[in-house]
């Protein structure tokens, strides 16, 4: 059973920077993509970043691409949402998934296991 835990939500000012963290427990990674999402309220679920394990390709959705950054470290398992230049629309729930694939995927429909969600609130 594979297990996702999000930690390193809070409430930052427009402009500031945060780090979420995806601990990730229950099986070996290497054949696994590993992917961001954000849920605003009233909204659907979208795409942030995603990185395959073995071999660290990534893709990133529009809205945050050149601010944030995904990244991961291998000995602890776990994967890292750097987010810098924050709007207020950056406001939202992010969860953390797990699909065992070798390509990068954006949709969340194809992703099996997900995290309880963290928070991250941007205030103007």
């Amino acid at each position: 059973q594979v297990q996702l835990v999000e930690s390193g939500g809070g409430l930052v000012q427009a402009g500031g920077s945060l780090r979420l963290s995806c601990a990730a427990s229950g099986r070996t990674f290497s054949t696994y993509t590993l992917g961001w999402f954000r849920q605003a309220p009233g909204k659907e679920r979208e795409f942030v970043a995603a990185m395959t394990w073995l071999g660290a390709r990534t893709s990133y959705s529009d809205s945050v691409k050149g601010r944030f950054t995904i990244s991961r470290d291998n000995a602890k398992n776990t994967v890292y949402l750097q987010m810098g230049s924050l709007k207020p629309e950056d406001t939202a729930v992010y969860y953390c998934a797990a699909d065992r694939t070798s390509l990068v995927v954006t949709s969340a429909r194809a992703y099996v296991y997900w995290g309880q969600g963290t928070q991250v609130t941007v205030s103007s």
